[in-house]
């Protein structure tokens, strides 16, 4: 079978290896598609060289069809279509708070271990979730990152009629904002690309670029003064952690998505001076799977509109350079063929 491995430098080789026996309480998936997330660039920016175990197998955004079954597995059959919620908990430890999905020794598989770049994955079956018939396998890859931003919105309690804000409309952010929209918040996105923008506006969302106007008055006009009664900070850079303190309502919530490697400076009068809530949102449950895949399966999100280019796995070197040089771009995903 063919396998793409990370080599460091920006570089990836595809590579042919022999399948991996199965493990105890793993299944073997065929992989069909996998989408190519931010980690993963991150990754091939070398900015992770020190988690990943070079060269190795990335990627988490995974559809898929069940091949094999170890023995000690029930429940599963062969040829079923699934999706993979890449977590492995590991050891509960009292800290975690019951809160295995990022406790204290989770893996994040496809990262801290081999992902589904390759023609044959074996993965626990814990992290299985079955894909509907009715639902492509294309569209089973966006299921992962639907999650994320389903556990956003989920966390953020946002409610019918409430104003949500999203500062930046790259993959999560738009997605967050179809999914705070399908419950029936107003929706505005702050986005500063062009092409992306417009993009975003023909999915009929109304858009502010911080750059040309006021975000602020952009915000108090899109409310009638009331301002955001939600804001995901989704945009990882200084401007937007600036700009989310500004925007929420009195006892507004701040839902931060983005990962901030380094320290930020954020304005904490604003906390104190209008009662608002901070709240880390980081990865997905399973009910937040569940959501997703419930979502995409009653074809409410136009999640197909969304998918950039599709191209198989021999050209995954040119997909992480195209996607370098076109950051309108949404998502890209990666055919995995026999």
């Amino acid at each position: 079978m063919e396998a793409l491995f990370y080599e460091g430098n920006h570089s990836f080789t595809l590579k042919t290896i022999e399948k991996q026996p199965l493990q105890a309480g793993e299944v073997r998936l065929k992989v069909a598609y996998v989408g190519v997330c931010g980690t993963d660039v991150h990754i091939y920016h070398g900015k992770m060289d020190a988690r990943v175990k070079i060269p190795q197998v990335i990627g988490h955004e995974v559809s898929g069809i069940i091949d094999e079954i170890a023995e000690d597995v029930s429940d599963w059959e062969v040829g079923e279509k699934v999706t993979v919620r890449p977590l492995n908990p590991g050891q509960e430890v009292p800290a975690d708070n019951g809160y295995r999905h990022i406790g204290q020794h989770l893996k994040f598989i496809g990262i801290d271990s081999p992902g589904g770049m390759q023609q044959y994955w074996n993965v626990p079956a814990f992290t299985l979730h079955r894909l509907p018939q009715n639902l492509s396998l294309s569209l089973g890859a966006m299921i992962e990152p639907l999650a994320v931003a389903c556990h956003d919105v989920r966390l953020g309690e946002l409610k019918s009629g409430e104003n949500a804000v999203i500062i930046g409309g790259g993959p999560i952010g738009l997605l967050i904002a179809l999914v705070a929209r399908q419950k029936g918040a107003n929706v505005l996105i702050s986005e500063v690309n062009h092409s992306r923008i417009e993009f975003i506006q023909s999915l009929g969302f109304q858009t502010v670029n911080p750059i040309e106007e006021d975000l602020v008055k952009g915000v108090e006009s899109f409310s009638d003064g009331a301002m955001a009664d939600v804001v995901f900070e989704v945009s990882g850079v200084q401007a937007g952690v600036t700009a989310m303190t500004q925007l929420p309502k009195v006892r507004g919530r701040i839902v931060m998505v983005a990962i901030h490697s380094e320290p930020k400076a954020v304005d904490l009068f604003r906390f104190f001076w209008r009662e608002i809530k901070l709240i880390g949102a980081r990865v997905y449950e399973p009910e937040d799977f569940e959501e997703a895949i419930s979502l995409a399966s009653s074809g409410v999100l136009p999640l197909a509109e969304m998918i950039t280019q599709i191209s198989p796995l021999a050209d995954a070197q040119q997909i992480f350079e195209i996607i370098d040089q076109n950051p309108a771009g949404m998502k890209y995903l990666l055919e995995i063929d026999d």
